[in-house]
């Protein structure tokens, strides 16, 4: 334990950590674990009143009172007048979310605010919503699993295949994916973001680097997929390898983000936030802040750029794999992230951007927004409404929560409909069923004031996590025929 330790635990540089560090020797010394000596040091820093008088931990707390930044966050820490903001789509938003945008836009560092026509509740910043901050970000304003994002890759072969070759299709998703909350490949994949050296030199990242090369190129559980279906593409969609001309084409479309190593980064910095914030009201709490002026701040900033970059080559690696698995020419494709923040100006002033579940669509930027497994997703080009601060949806929001999904559907009901779609699901929790979700054509309508459609994709053939109807937690390794990589 170092004073950076306590630095990035909350305290504040000065006389307070070289308190913290004297008591934490002497702790250790009776042979107290580093662990409960550093949980004893952050319940002091959230309410160092109720420690005044501890034995071990009064000097500590009396100095963290006399701190004058602590005395000042007590003020700046206070919700303040709302700042204006618009929905989309309100009547189809239940009130836990509205509330949740309510709150988000009375933090003292909130700018500007947006709410997406998918958005439902979520911890802090509603899903769906969309919020700009003043030199701060929010780890729980871009989401737990940071940097989710879509990606489609469009092949020159029509989309019949799927029916005159289901066993091939259904056959290289499964052996070409991996779905879960601890799923890895038994052989890692190999991917130039693994050589990024803030694996090594960030100090939670490093924590991290071997579980997420492990990880690299699978899928989460929940509303994580890898899916084929058919793109009917109504106007050119731009692309790295070429403008994509108006057609039906084959596509296979991922949803997933930065796995395990994402979700460690925003518990870690979040608590590190609730302990800078610790007099916001409890109701606020999960939108505690990180300035980005402060070590922690930019410690997620960082940490937040390396898992982007490393939720972008998870999707690289499937669609990759898959593309070489059924020999199609590709002729483009489309990507884009959600759950994450950009460092972006709107009237002249620079703010983060917070899109937390939210599509980036400023004027002319492609994205791709899904349905359900039973419903379409379309290729989208946004329009760039600064009221939205340049966002769309993410998909077409729950409408029902995962547990209430689970009591109110059942197997044959969902098979059915399905094949009413015809659309096979190969795998999927029944929380996960068409019906938990809103309509998404809705929603689009919604949101046509921020997007324009070029194409429109249909499912056909479904992989997520579990195996319907019995949901199991991960999926056991198939055929595993990469080569042996190099560890790091």
């Amino acid at each position: 334990m170092n004073g950076q330790t306590l630095i990035d635990l909350g305290f504040q540089p000065g006389r307070a950590v070289g308190l913290a560090l004297k008591v934490a020797a002497d702790a250790e010394a009776q042979g107290t674990p580093e662990a409960d000596i550093l949980a004893a040091l952050a319940d002091v820093l959230r309410a160092p009143a109720e420690y005044t008088d501890h034995p071990v931990y009064g000097a500590v707390a009396a100095t963290v009172m006399t701190d004058t930044d602590y005395n000042a966050r007590k003020s700046t820490d206070s919700p303040v007048d709302a700042i204006p903001y618009k929905v989309w789509g309100r009547d189809g938003i239940e009130s836990d979310a509205l509330d949740q945008m309510k709150r988000a836009a009375k933090l003292p560092i909130s700018v500007r605010g947006a709410l997406m026509p998918d958005a439902h509740p979520g911890y802090g910043l509603p899903i769906g919503g969309v919020l700009a901050t003043d030199n701060a970000v929010i780890p729980y304003a871009v989401g737990v699993d940071i940097a989710c994002r879509m990606r489609l890759t469009v092949f020159d072969a029509s989309p019949h295949i799927l029916t005159q070759k289901r066993e091939r299709f259904r056959t290289v998703l499964e052996e070409q994916t991996r779905f879960g909350a601890g799923s890895t490949w038994s052989i890692p994949r190999e991917h130039e973001v693994m050589d990024d050296p803030l694996w090594d030199e960030h100090p939670a990242a490093r924590l991290f680097k071997d579980v997420a090369w492990h990880q690299l190129g699978t899928s989460g559980s929940g509303n994580h997929f890898v899916e084929f279906g058919a793109l009917v593409v109504n106007s050119e969609i731009p692309s790295p390898l070429g403008t994509i001309a108006p057609g039906t084409y084959l596509a296979l479309l991922s949803h997933s983000g930065s796995r395990r190593f994402g979700l460690e980064m925003a518990n870690r910095y979040t608590r590190i936030a609730m302990q800078l914030h610790e007099t916001l009201p409890k109701e606020y709490q999960h939108l505690a802040w990180l300035g980005l002026d402060h070590s922690a701040g930019a410690e997620y900033w960082a940490a937040m750029t390396l898992a982007g970059r490393y939720a972008s080559a998870n999707h690289a690696i499937i669609h990759q794999q898959i593309a070489e698995a059924i020999g199609f020419p590709v002729v483009g494709g489309v990507e884009n992230h959600h759950n994450f923040a950009w460092q972006e100006t709107f009237d002249g002033q620079d703010v983060i951007v917070h899109r937390k579940g939210a599509t980036p669509a400023g004027t002319g930027v492609l994205g791709v927004i899904p349905g359900s497994m039973g419903a379409p997703g379309y290729v989208v080009r946004g329009l760039g409404s600064a009221e939205a601060l340049n966002s769309a949806s993410h998909g077409a929001g729950r409408r029902l929560s995962r547990k209430r999904a689970i009591e109110k559907f059942d197997w044959d009901s969902v098979r059915r409909y399905l094949k009413e779609q015809n659309v096979e699901l190969i795998s999927a929790g029944l929380d996960e069923a068409p019906g938990a979700y809103k309509d998404i054509r809705k929603v689009m309508a919604d949101q046509a004031d921020l997007v324009e459609a070029l194409a429109e994709f249909q499912p056909r053939l479904v992989k997520m996590d579990g195996d319907s109807p019995d949901r199991r937690t991960e999926r056991q390794p198939g055929k595993d025929r990469q080569k042996k990589g190099r560890r790091r």
